[in-house]
């Protein structure tokens, strides 16, 4: 009987004595800090990613060039060079133009050329003129020619004129000569001649010539004799500052 009270003394020590460990296990188990106080209180990153903090006004993130708004700023002294400003046109002042020499200034005279198609008739003739007046004038263009019926120019017979050659400008000084060449359809055969064409040949003592602008004069050959050709047709050059031969 003494046996058994001690034994259930004991028992019942021994269950109270783990009661109290539990209890004071227990106990500690809820003081301790939780995995992310834990984080927070080592610095170390937890479970779950934290979100960056917006940098203050001010700091090099976000300062701004001074003087631009959205463009980056370029080191010292490697700026880019700018644009120079666009320069308005001026106006040339405009020289003024040379008169186109009149009829009255020039002196004009034809003689026969010594390049011409072979033949008995006149096969070509030159016209030079002359700047008689005290001023810069200019030529320009094609001669028109005409055949002077019976020397008269009311009865002028227009030829048909093909042109040759290039045409500019002659400047004229005073006493300055410019030319122009005239190639007919030459006449063959000896006495009154024929034309190839099967026309008859036409002779005629004067030329009436006239330049754009400048009038008509009316020329006789200087070296004399009619001035025979056929078809009434005529190969001219425009007026140019180099004597033809």
């Amino acid at each position: 009987m003494q046996y058994g009270m001690h034994f259930g003394a004991r028992a019942r020590g021994a269950a109270l004595a783990m009661a109290a460990m539990s209890a004071a296990a227990l106990l500690m188990t809820a003081c301790q800090p939780g995995p992310e106080a834990a984080g927070s209180a080592t610095g170390s990153p937890s479970g779950t990613a934290k979100k960056p903090t917006a940098p203050t006004p001010g700091s090099p993130a976000t300062a701004k060039p001074s003087g631009g708004t959205g463009a980056s700023a370029e080191p010292a002294g490697n700026s880019s060079p700018k644009a120079p400003a666009s320069v308005p046109a001026t106006a040339t002042p405009a020289t003024k133009k040379t008169k186109t020499c009149a009829a009255e200034s020039l002196k004009a005279f034809m003689y026969q050329a010594d390049v011409r198609p072979p033949g008995t008739g006149t096969g070509a003739a030159i016209v030079e003129f002359t700047n008689m007046s005290g001023a810069t004038c200019v030529l320009q263009g094609y001669p028109t020619v005409a055949g002077a019926g019976n020397g008269s120019p009311e009865k002028n017979k227009p030829l048909t004129v093909t042109h040759t050659g290039p045409s500019a400008e002659v400047v004229l000084a005073p006493a300055a000569k410019a030319w122009v060449k005239m190639t007919f359809v030459q006449v063959q055969g000896e006495a009154d001649g024929y034309c190839v064409s099967g026309s008859t040949p036409v002779g005629y003592p004067t030329l009436v010539v006239g330049l754009p602008g400048s009038g008509a004069s009316q020329l006789a050959l200087e070296d004399g004799g009619v001035l025979a050709e056929c078809d009434n047709k005529a190969t001219v050059t425009a007026v140019t500052a180099t004597k033809p031969s």
